[in-house]
């Protein structure tokens, strides 16, 4: 029954972007079914293929090896005091930091551009997309939505609607690299965070094309070269990528902050009003979860698990994927096995209202003349994303029950 429950909810979905389409007529069909194709691979490897399965537990693995590196750095500066409890500021962001270092010497050493070329060049052949979109697609499997469109910032003022609105919903619906060993240190099962990555580059395209179908000629990007780092040697890379991961960390840290005294005040006021009308514990979180638990049984969550899965679907959406992840890691204990892998999938990507701001700044930069396009298609671009999201958790479900 839930194979089938999977099957109709990766149907239903593909559905919605149908019919939020701004132009059915000129969907390419092609471009979406080998996307879908693509996405489907690399979830059949992550969850289903035993050479696969065994590949991406070696990875994995071989991230935590390189993650743990981090807690020489983190004893150095605090002793043993992250590691009476668990510590947020403490095991969480240092490794933010830590890791948008690496990926910065990575760059500097022209390990990520590589990576970026062979992959996005296939995507590009598989798919039939533009050079510009396969590369954005591919790079925000290692850099963030902030970072990507540097790497064809050439083509941005003269792109497409619809190779924009690519543009802006992959970025929306994968996670940087340097965030990801954050995710993990909460205690996300790596493996399927690297899997949800992959498939968000294919899913983000497959979404995309849907809901803005290109109409216009492309032009012709068989000249883009991805830059070398400006960085003067390694040990500039190393000092540079870090303190970038800094940034990020305290705006992580200043976000969640924020964002949890925020829900924690509401929950009060809402409590509160729930007690006047006889409705007990009433929450952001109880709200959230019986609006958005049909989402969560679609994408082959159990109906036991449907509305704290459906809450923690919508506090990525309205919130971020930090706070949805906090308290995934709280209430795991009563989830179903099922159920936890399914929600490590559809947490992991950038689609809430707070990127459509990210995006007007970063990409809006770049190509002035587009801020207006950009502000226009936000809320269309983290539909698309979350949609995304959502293809890579069904999928996850689909193949869990195999």
């Amino acid at each position: 029954m839930q194979l089938l429950l999977s099957l109709f909810g990766i149907a239903c979905l593909i559905f919605i972007a149908w019919l939020l389409s701004e132009q059915r007529e000129r969907i390419n069909w092609r471009t979406i079914l080998a996307a879908l194709g693509l996405q489907t691979l690399f979830a059949a490897i992550a969850l289903y293929i035993p050479a696969g399965e065994r590949a991406l537990v070696s990875v994995s693995n071989g991230v935590a090896h390189i993650l743990s590196f981090a807690d020489e750095g983190i004893r150095f500066l605090f002793g043993d005091m992250p590691y009476n409890g668990f510590i947020f500021a403490f095991r969480v962001l240092p490794l933010v930091i830590f890791i948008s270092s690496l990926i910065s010497l990575l760059y500097y050493l022209g390990v990520i551009q590589w990576l970026i070329k062979i992959i996005g060049g296939a995507i590009q052949k598989l798919l039939g997309t533009s050079k510009a979109e396969s590369l954005a697609a591919t790079g925000n499997i290692f850099l963030s939505q902030g970072e990507t469109p540097l790497l064809i910032r050439p083509f941005l003022p003269h792109m497409t609607r619809s190779e924009l609105f690519t543009i802006m919903t992959c970025g929306m619906a994968s996670v940087a690299g340097s965030v990801i060993g954050g995710y993990a240190a909460l205690g996300i099962e790596l493996k399927y965070l690297i899997a949800a990555s992959f498939m968000a580059a294919p899913g983000s395209i497959l979404m995309a094309k849907m809901l803005v179908p290109e109409t216009k000629v492309q032009i012709e990007q068989s000249d883009i070269d991805l830059d070398k780092s400006e960085h003067s040697n390694a040990i500039d890379a190393l000092a540079s990528g870090a303190m970038s991961g800094t940034k990020v960390a305290v705006a992580i840290g200043t976000v969640l902050m924020a964002f949890i005294s925020v829900i924690a005040m509401t929950n009060a006021g809402l409590e509160y009003l729930g007690e006047l009308v006889g409705w007990q514990q009433l929450s952001m979180q109880s709200i959230l979860g019986y609006v958005f638990a049909p989402i969560a049984f679609l994408i082959g969550v159990p109906s036991t698990d449907m509305q704290l899965a459906g809450s923690l679907i919508g506090q990525k959406l309205v919130l971020n994927e930090f706070v949805a992840y906090l308290n995934f890691t709280e209430i795991r204990s009563e989830l179903t096995v099922q159920t936890q892998v399914v929600m490590a999938f559809a947490l992991c990507g950038f689609a809430n209202f707070c990127s459509i701001a990210i995006q007007i700044g970063s990409i809006g930069i770049l190509a002035p003349e587009r801020r207006g396009e950009i502000a226009g298609l936000g809320i269309k671009a983290v539909l698309a994303a979350t949609l995304a999201n959502l293809m890579s958790a069904a999928l996850a479900g689909l193949f869990f029950n195999l």
